[in-house]
Order: C-alpha cells, then sequence, then structure tokens
C-alpha cells in the first residue's frame, strides 16, 4: 500500500513535470512565430516567405547587395523585433532572480533605481554633455549603463553596512529610486526644449531604430548573464521559501548568493535599458505571469518568466508600430497599457481560484 501511494506520488510529479516542459516549448514556438509574424507587418506588408527570402539573400549576398524591400527587413524590422526579445527577455529574468534572492514579490530592476539611475546617467550625456564620448550617440548608451551598474554598487555599500538582508536592500534601492528620479526631473527642468524632447523619448523606453550591433551586445550580455542566473535556480528555490537560517543550514549563503544574484540582474537589466531607454514594466509583471501559470519551482520558472518577457515587448511595441501608424508609440507606454489589466486579471483569477 505505502510502495503503490509512493509510485503514485512519482507518477503525479512526472506528469507535472511533463507539462511543464510542453508549456515552456509551447510558449518558445509561440514566440518565434509571432516574432516572424510581427515583422511581416508594417506599412508595406511582406508574407512569411518574403521573410525567410530576405534572411536568405542577406546571408548569401550581404545586406548591402540586397533589394530594398529586403533591405527593410534585414535592417529596420528584424533587428527591432530581436531586440524586444532579447530585451523582454534581460528584464523579466532579472525581475525574477531579484525576487527570489530578496523573497519580495514588489521588487524589479526598476524598484532598486537602477533604470531611474540609467536614465539619470542618459540625461547627463543629453543635457548638459557629462560623461564618457558624451557628444557621441555610444556616450549616452555608455553612460546610462555605467550608473545604472552605480547604483547597484550604492545599494551594496550602504545595504552591507547593516547586512545584506532583503529589506536593506529593497529599501536602500527604493530610496535611490527615488533619488534619481529626483535629479532627472531636475535636469529636465532645466533642459532647453530640445534636449527635454529627447530625454523624454529616452525615458519612454522604445526599440525603435535598433541595430544589429547593439542586438548582438544585448543578447551576449543577457545569454552570459542568463547562464551563471540559472546556475543559482536551486539556491533561488530555498532563499524564496524560508528565511537565511534554513538556508545556511542547507549549505547555502544567503549573502554571497544574493549579491552575486543581484549583480548579474542588474548587468543584465542595464544592457538591455541603456539601448532602449526605460521600460520598467516588464521585470516585475513578467515573473508574476508566468508564476501564475507555471509554479514557483525556479527552474521552470526563470526560462519562462524569460520568454513570457519576450511576449510583452514584442506584443506592446507590434501594437505601437501599428495603432496610430505612421507615429509609433514608445513600448514602454504601451506595455504600461497592455501588461496592467492583463496583470490585474491574473492576480482575480487566481483568487477566484481559476488559475
Amino acid at each position: 500500500m505505502e510502495n503503490k501511494k509512493k509510485e503514485e506520488i512519482q507518477s503525479q510529479y512526472r506528469k507535472k513535470k511533463r507539462q511543464k516542459y510542453l508549456v515552456i516549448l509551447g510558449s518558445v514556438l509561440l514566440l518565434l512565430f509571432l516574432s516572424i509574424f510581427f515583422t511581416t507587418l508594417g506599412a508595406a506588408d511582406t508574407s512569411i516567405g518574403d521573410i525567410l527570402k530576405a534572411i536568405v539573400h542577406g546571408i548569401t549576398l550581404g545586406s548591402g547587395n540586397v533589394s530594398q524591400k529586403d533591405k527593410i527587413i534585414l535592417l529596420l524590422r528584424l533587428p527591432r523585433v530581436a531586440m524586444a526579445v532579447c530585451g523582454g527577455f534581460g528584464l523579466a529574468i532579472a525581475g525574477t532572480a531579484m525576487q527570489a534572492v530578496t523573497r519580495n514579490p514588489l521588487v524589479s530592476p526598476f524598484t532598486i533605481g537602477v533604470s531611474n539611475a540609467a536614465a539619470f546617467g542618459a540625461s547627463l550625456t543629453i543635457v548638459f554633455g557629462i560623461g564618457l564620448f558624451s557628444s557621441t550617440q555610444f556616450g549616452i548608451v555608455l553612460n546610462a549603463f555605467l550608473w545604472a551598474i552605480g547604483c547597484m554598487m550604492l545599494v551594496y555599500l550602504i545595504s552591507s553596512k547593516v547586512g545584506l538582508n532583503p529589506s536593506s536592500i529593497v529599501l536602500t534601492g527604493i530610496a535611490l529610486n527615488y533619488f534619481f528620479s529626483a535629479c532627472t526631473s531636475t535636469i529636465e527642468f532645466f533642459a532647453s526644449e530640445h534636449k527635454l524632447a529627447a530625454v523624454v523619448q529616452w525615458a519612454f523606453g522604445s526599440v525603435n531604430g535598433s541595430e544589429w550591433k547593439e542586438v548582438w551586445t544585448v543578447f551576449f550580455v543577457v545569454t552570459i548573464c542568463a547562464v551563471q542566473l540559472f546556475l543559482y535556480t536551486p539556491s533561488m528555490n530555498i532563499i524564496s521559501t524560508g528565511d537565511d537560517e534554513v538556508a545556511q543550514s542547507l549549505g547555502i549563503q544567503p549573502e554571497r548568493v544574493r549579491i552575486r544574484v543581484c549583480i548579474l540582474a542588474v548587468l543584465a537589466t542595464a544592457s538591455v535599458i541603456s539601448f532602449t531607454g526605460v521600460i520598467g514594466f516588464v521585470g516585475l509583471a513578467g515573473p508574476h505571469i508566468a508564476r501564475m501559470i507555471i509554479g514557483s519551482d525556479h527552474r521552470y520558472l526563470f526560462l519562462f518568466s524569460g520568454v513570457i518577457g519576450s511576449l510583452l515587448i514584442l506584443i506592446a511595441d507590434t501594437i505601437g508600430r501599428l495603432i496610430l501608424a505612421p507615429v509609433i508609440v514608445p513600448v514602454g507606454i504601451v506595455i504600461s497599457f497592455l501588461g496592467v489589466p492583463i496583470f490585474i486579471n491574473l492576480i482575480l483569477s487566481q483568487k477566484r481560484g481559476r488559475i
């Protein structure tokens, strides 16, 4: 009788495991399909066949020797879609990791000040020309990245004075978030009309105008951070469900794991927002949506939340391109309008027991 019950439990576990793998596989296939399909949409509609032909021509002939139609696909649409996918994935996995190690469902790279620090760095460069390579577009990206990393260093230095516990990290991050937001607002107050428009446009968040070199940079950094973070998913499971004493009793050093995970999450976030501008909703909502669908086991949640983040930005960017065409609505605005109702509906559905 006892063996039969044990076999039944193991069978149910294997079944749930297969279901989670199928959900992840299905979401990846959906992301791939939508990436190709959304590339066909625009002022000049194209077919999926045109997309595939353009890719083949780009590989065989080079992007400089293809037709004008192929150039639109290869140099405008595909980089934009690729940046949306990479950016959404990076922001969502960063949010998942930070929520796990801080045991706080309201934490994301945005809430601990990283995004506003990047906005402050970009604003300094745009308005006052302060920073490295300040006269170039690369300088805006670089200084936004450096200030984002600097914010994480400040969070570490301040919170380490009272111990790297979840509450100290979150409270320090929130304080710096408001501080950098106030600094950016002050810069905007003194900026000329032209430079103010550039700062506001950057703060909206957009994947418009993405180039392949930017996409490959984000892909490279996010991939390295994602692989490293995935190795910490067993530790995330333990830290997120118990206190530090429990983790220590199981041979885990929570403070060390916490700071390493936060650094990797911030690196992934900074690499994305330095090119796209501030996109704040994905790192918070993506993990929650994924958790409601697939559960809290970070071995599955981590990858799935990244795919959800990619889908959120991809869909939001496509709506922003088409809803008021030829005017392009920045993805940071659209994703708030799109994501908040979905997020609230999922919370209410969970409350009613439908999820």
